[in-house]
């Protein structure tokens, strides 16, 4: 029942802010990032989101990238992007989507990203696997890290981050085949549980960012862990997420010092 309720609420926002394409009339920054957008499609597409939610479970917890956590006591809690890709929508470049995770008790047990500009939606709940459009998602077997292709993205406060963002980034360049930034953590995670991607890091995340990706990998059979290989939460900011073959290759390469 959650499951499906996640999925009509990010179907409604998602096609609200394909309409809203070229629309946008206020960006704001947010907590002093110029690089940190939100405007009012980011807020609109939220609202569509919790309103639904709350009318099929009104005692539901809420946690949202805009308006933040609306309860912390109930068993079970929303964990919302209401449009995950901000730059990318602002500047017409269609890679967004929206992403939903609900969780109980604390642990994840469902999971929805879409993508409203090609239509594809990317389902999990726990124990019983994830899919893309009805179709069981596989990780990749890509066995090499050289022969690996590889996504991630960088944080806003990049010139002053301590994590290192950049010579993670430089690192991978020598010993991955190739590495993209698509400007959408949700989908960059979904990506890997479809097997699009061999793996994916990044520093500086939020829980809305990959409450429903970290769902979609460890369904798909893949592995998920902060930079030191220990069980990752969607509340460790630096996550690591792999088909589970080259993980500790990547480990490796996280553990190499700085590049000069």
């Amino acid at each position: 029942m959650v499951l499906d309720v996640a999925v009509e609420a990010a179907r409604e926002a998602g096609m609200f802010l394909k309409s809203s394409v070229g629309k946008v009339k206020n960006i704001e920054t947010k907590e002093g990032e110029v690089r940190n957008m939100v405007s009012e499609i980011d807020r609109g597409s939220e609202e569509i989101i919790i309103n639904r939610i709350k009318r099929q479970f009104p005692s539901h917890a809420i946690l949202a990238e805009e308006s933040g956590a609306h309860d912390t006591s109930a068993e079970y809690r929303w964990v919302i992007d209401p449009l995950d890709g901000t730059t990318n929508f602002l500047h017409e470049v269609p890679i967004f989507s929206v992403t939903i995770g609900v969780e109980r008790m604390g642990e994840i047990v469902a999971g929805v990203v879409y993508d409203p500009n090609l239509d594809e939606l990317f389902t999990a709940e726990k124990g019983s696997g994830s899919y893309l459009n009805g179709q069981r998602m596989r990780v990749s077997q890509t066995p090499e890290l050289i022969h690996s292709l590889l996504v991630t993205g960088f944080p806003y406060d990049i010139a002053r981050n301590p994590d290192h963002p950049a010579d993670h980034f430089t690192n991978f360049l020598m010993e991955a085949q190739g590495i993209r930034r698509l400007g959408s953590a949700a989908l960059d995670l979904s990506y890997v549980a479809a097997g699009r991607f061999d793996g994916f890091w990044e520093v500086q995340l939020q829980p809305w960012d990959m409450a429903a990706g970290v769902l979609f990998i460890r369904e798909a059979g893949g592995r998920v862990t902060d930079f030191s290989g220990a069980p990752s939460t969607i509340f460790k900011k630096n996550v690591l997420a792999s088909n589970g073959i080259i993980h500790d290759a990547m480990l490796r390469v996280l553990a190499q010092p700085r590049s000069l």
